[in-house]
């Protein structure tokens, strides 16, 4: 009977963990890649603060959806925990400690960036010391040090993705996901050490993050659900 709750308790955590999973990845793309995206145009301050203060909505959106996918992450930490502490516990709550770090903690902190350049943007009557050009270098510089934080998030980040690649290799699952999460952390890990050291190669090195990211936490979250939500039963040594 302890066996059979235990399969049924790890089933579980594999469906919750991979519709949370999922969750961040939309609220959290969402938000960076088309809201942020389409609104901050690198280099034009001018440009930057008409489009933020034109769509002030949708840019309110963007934080609260990045908000909303943190406090989700932070309860991903929790149940990865559970869900590797047998194949590695110290590694496991590394690896989890790390996480909260990234998004949960940096992440949030982080948004205080992305709120005052919409305050820069809209020009509040607190701010009629500035002039226009004034405000406008300012929220783009708001933008740019949004960017910035969120590479320190990602050190943190791609450091909790090579763990997890580790324990997902202790772990009966498949070991290319062991293998996809590592490539990922090391995507993480040349971002955000690769625009602080070498400036100019952001582009690809972008790029670089978004494919091996998606490879490794895509197919991840497939596998939580596919199992969480479509099998019927576990392996037995899945469970071990």
């Amino acid at each position: 009977m302890n066996r059979l709750l235990e399969i049924t308790e790890k089933k579980v955590y594999m469906r919750q963990t991979g519709l949370m999973y999922l969750l961040v990845i939309v609220l959290a793309g969402f938000s960076q890649g088309y809201i942020r995206g389409s609104l901050v145009i690198p280099d034009d301050a001018a440009a930057t603060s008409l489009n933020i203060a034109g769509r002030e909505g949708l840019f309110r959106l963007g934080l609260v959806l990045d908000l909303t996918a943190f406090l989700l992450d932070a309860i991903i930490s929790i149940w990865l925990y559970r869900l590797f502490r047998a194949y590695g516990q110290t590694l496991a709550l590394t690896a989890a400690v790390l996480r909260l770090l990234a998004h949960p903690a940096i992440g949030s902190l982080n948004l205080l960036n992305h709120y005052l350049a919409l305050q820069a943007a809209v020009a509040p009557d607190f701010l009629a010391g500035f002039d226009a050009n004034q405000l406008q270098s300012m929220s783009l510089l708001f933008m740019e040090a949004h960017r910035i934080g969120y590479l320190i998030a990602g050190v943190f980040f791609g450091l909790h993705c090579l763990l997890l690649g580790l324990l997902l290799h202790r772990s009966p699952l498949p070991g290319l996901l062991g293998s996809l999460m590592i490539l990922a952390g090391i995507g993480y890990e040349m971002e955000s050490f690769g625009d602080f050291l070498f400036p100019g190669n952001e582009e690809w090195l972008a790029l670089l993050v978004g494919i091996t990211a998606v490879l490794g936490e895509v197919s991840l979250t497939g596998y939580f659900l596919k199992k969480g939500l479509f099998t019927n039963k576990l392996k037995v040594d899945e469970v071990k």
